[in-house]
């Protein structure tokens, strides 16, 4: 079994700041990209940020500059620093992650349960 938990979510102020965090646990051999996504209401779900197994990153347009991914491998840890949020980045995100699984050696992609993040003063 493999599980994808996130935290970090919550209310900030336009131009505050926010750290997400997303821990994988189980079955995991070995973990390959893991990104973030988001949704706000009404909208489709929308790619914001990736990162591969070898730390190459990937943003969207929207968020350059702004939000930085990073991964720790020792804790199957993904993060997501964003600063100078604005009212636009509300949206539930989510944590999606390519992994080889240690028990059946096959490899699958998974996502967490979400996490609200809400700007607004």
């Amino acid at each position: 079994q493999v599980q994808l938990v996130e935290s970090g979510g919550g209310l900030v102020q336009p131009g505050g700041s926010l750290r997400l965090s997303c821990v994988a646990s189980g079955s995991i051999s070995s973990i390959y990209a893991m990104r973030w996504y988001r949704q706000a209401p009404g909208k489709q779900r929308e790619l914001v940020a990736a990162i591969t197994n070898g730390d190459i990153t990937n943003y969207a347009d929207s968020v350059k500059g702004r939000f930085t991914i990073s991964r720790d491998n020792t804790k199957n840890t993904v993060y997501l620093q964003m600063n100078s949020l604005k009212p636009a980045d509300t949206a539930v995100y989510y944590c999606h992650s390519a992994l080889l699984r240690s028990d059946s050696g096959r490899s699958g992609v998974y996502w967490g349960q979400g996490t609200q993040v809400t700007v607004s003063s």
